[in-house]
């Protein structure tokens, strides 16, 4: 009886809960379409998507300095590439190689520059 009444607070407490967080969810969007936030946050979103790595970013996935040498982050990138591509993850090694890409116009000023800001 007891363990009747203890699952019939549980079920009417979750309800009561969940209610309360879709109604503040509701809320929240309300005063954010009002405010234009949620303009800002889509659009911050699409950019998020689709920019490029800084040099910052780049140094960090690859572990290397601002000191490391070519011949340095070639090894870095050599084994972590191939770390990734025998059972790894194809999103790490994506990383890997776009970090690589934006470190070589670094190194090789050649091709095309990332954002070195940051």
């Amino acid at each position: 009886m007891a363990a009747k009444i203890l699952a019939n607070l549980i079920v009417i407490g979750s309800g009561i809960v969940i209610r309360g967080v879709v109604q503040a969810y509701r809320q929240a969007l309300q005063n954010a379409s009002k405010t234009g936030v949620a303009q800002e946050t889509l659009q911050n979103a699409v950019r998020r998507g689709s920019r490029a790595l800084t040099e910052n970013e780049a140094r960090q996935i690859l572990g290397v300095t601002e000191q490391s040498s070519w011949e340095e982050i070639t090894q870095k990138y050599d084994k972590l590439f191939e770390r990734n591509a025998t059972g790894g993850s194809f999103y790490l090694q994506s990383k890997v190689h776009r970090a690589k890409e934006c470190l070589e116009t670094i190194y090789q000023p050649k091709s095309q520059p990332c954002d070195p800001v940051s």
